[in-house]
Order: structure tokens, then sequence, then C-alpha cells
């Protein structure tokens, strides 16, 4: 089957979890073109994996100081190179175009009538899922932004649903067991300034925070540890850590719910896939929430116990049986094998 695969480029979460599914496909036998849009091509790291690829404009959100900035917003859209992309978008001969909350291919896919899966974290907001108030625009734009015929909504639990919706445990990269370091922290704080990172951690010498985010190359400062970006090395030490202090995305802290880390978010203000991912977390009490870089709550999340791990299923498996085998109207079977094979469920 030739599938034309969009990914979402402004979040490393769903580059990862689109590199898991698109390998899985081109495994079973498909011919998978991918398109990117979202991020400049200079600014995309290791994506050698999707060849061949495309980078295309599509939209982008702009953020200052952990806050969705609006306005910046619009001023950055190009409706008319989006709606040029769409229409010149080569689509001869694709039997499926598949969508991780890519607006590009997901335009092509109802224009041109073609069939479409929707992949992602996003597409399990379309169900019972915890959801913050948010305002109008951002709940019609959660739901609008990339919508699809058929949805594989992804999300850290079912939420004890009687009838299981389309909602599928994570997709996640399969690392080998590495032992915790005690006091060591990962922490992935993309849309806050570094100097406001670094003023939130300082004062908490007796432990080794591995900081990630707007850093250009490694450094030391005492026990604060600036990296660079590396996705080995992010990986590492995601594994040796005993906790994780991260925005609200999706794909980060199920990789730590996977492993057993204790989660602290900072949703990004504003946005309201963030500020309902933090919900859900405490909803499920599996981590603790801050709305500001706040160090009382800091000093509290550092003395909790870690979790259990999740022990999540090889969920991708599942959706690239899905996807070959269809109807894509009917993932039931699929959900509910997957959640059964989960730590815990049955």
């Amino acid at each position: 089957m030739k599938i034309l695969f969009g990914v979402q480029g402004t979040g490393n979460g769903h580059i990862s979890r689109s590199r898991e599914l698109v390998s899985s496909l081109r495994e079973a036998g498909h011919d998978v073109e991918v398109i990117i849009s979202g991020r400049k091509e200079e600014e995309l790291k290791e994506i050698d994996v999707f060849s061949p690829y495309k980078v295309l404009k599509g939209l982008t959100l702009v953020t200052y100081r952990g806050k969705m900035n609006y306005i910046e917003t619009m001023f950055q859209l190009d409706l008319v190179r989006l709606m040029s992309d769409v229409f010149s978008l080569d689509v001869d001969g694709v039997d499926l175009i598949v969508t991780d909350f890519e607006p590009v291919t997901s335009m092509a896919a109802r224009m041109k009538k073609i069939p479409s899966v929707g992949f992602g974290h996003q597409y399990a907001f379309c169900y019972d899922v915890p959801l913050a108030k948010g305002n109008m625009f951002e709940r019609y734009t959660l739901l609008n932004f990339a919508p699809a015929q058929y949805n594989a909504g992804l999300h850290w639990h079912h939420f004890n649903q009687p009838i299981f919706p389309p909602v599928i445990p994570p997709i996640l990269y399969e690392a080998g067991s590495v032992a915790a370091k005690p006091g060591k922290v990962l922490v992935y704080l993309p849309f806050e300034e570094v100097e406001d990172v670094t003023g939130l951690f300082a004062p908490f010498d007796n432990h080794d925070f591995y900081i990630y985010g707007k850093v250009s190359k490694d450094s030391e400062k005492g026990h604060l540890h600036f990296r660079g970006y590396s996705r080995e090395g992010f990986l590492r030490d995601l594994q040796e850590s005993n906790g994780v202090v991260c925005n609200a995305g999706f794909e980060l802290p199920g990789e730590a719910l996977h492993l057993g880390k204790k989660l602290l978010l900072r949703p990004l203000d504003g946005q309201i896939e963030q500020e309902s991912n933090a919900l859900a977390l405490e909803e499920l009490g599996l981590g603790m929430t801050m709305h500001s870089l706040d160090r009382d709550v800091l000093r509290d999340w550092l003395l909790k116990p870690d979790h259990e791990p999740m022990s999540y299923s090889k969920t991708v498996n599942y959706i690239t049986e899905w996807i070959t085998a269809g109807p894509w109207n009917e993932l039931t079977e699929y959900v509910e094998a997957a959640w059964a094979e989960c730590l815990g469920e049955s």
C-alpha cells in the first residue's frame, strides 16, 4: 500500500512516535513517503529515518516564557503558502494518508478525497478523556487543526470507559534496562528561558539536574548539567533519572510513566492540550503539576517516591496491523488487546 505520512514538526514527541510508526509500516511492506511541517528543516534533528521526506512550512505556534503567544502565531500564518502546498502535494497513487496532527496532509486528504487516519495524542480528545476548560478558540483548534476520517488517539489511560473508544496506549521507544542514579533528575522545558530554569533549580544542590531545552551546547554549572540536543544522550539521561520535570506534552511523560519515573509537569499556559494532560496526570494520581516555575512545588515533588512502571504495550505493532488489515473504521479489537497487554490491565 502507498502511504503518505504527515508529521507535525513543532514537537519532538510527534517526531519520536512517528519515527516508530513509519519504520514499522515500512517493515510491513508499505511504501511510505513523509511530509514534515511546522519547523524549518535546519531546526529538525535526526530525521534521516524518514527518508524520503519533504519539509513544508505548514502552521507554527509561537510561545514566549512558557506561554502561548496567539498574536504572534496569527502574524506567522501564511494561508496562501499553506493552500499552495496542499494543492501542489503529489498524491498520485496514494492509497492512504496518515497524519500525526499535520495540517497539509490532513487538508489534502479531505480535498482530494483520499482515506485518512489520524494518529497521535490529539485525536484522543475526540472521546471522553480529561479536557481542560480552555476557550472556544482553543477547543476548536485542538479538534480541527488536522482532522482525519478515522482516528487512533493515544493516551496514558483508557479512563475506565465501559466501551473502549479508539484510545490506545502510547507509542514508545524501546530502550534497554539501565539502573537509575540516586538524585538524578531529567529536565526538559523547551518553552522556558534558560535563565529562568537555572533560577528554579539552582538552590537544590543535593540533586543533579540534566537540563535540555533552549540549550545550544553541553556545559556544567555545579549540580546543573546543561545539554544540547542529542537523542541518544537524552534517552540515556531519562533511563538514569529518578524523576522528570517537563512541559505537559505527551510523549516524554509517557516514557517516564512507562519506566516508573516520578513526574512534575509545567503545562504551557494557554495550550489546552498541555493543560488537559496536566489535569489527566493529577486525576490518575501519577504526578504533580506546577503552573509556574515554583520552587515550593519543586521542593515537595523532590521528596516524593517513584511510581511503579506502567509497562505499556508495544502499541506500534497493533496500529501497524490495524492500518495493514483494516477496516479502518474498526479499531476496537486492537485497543482491547493493547490495554490488556499493559501491566495491571485486563
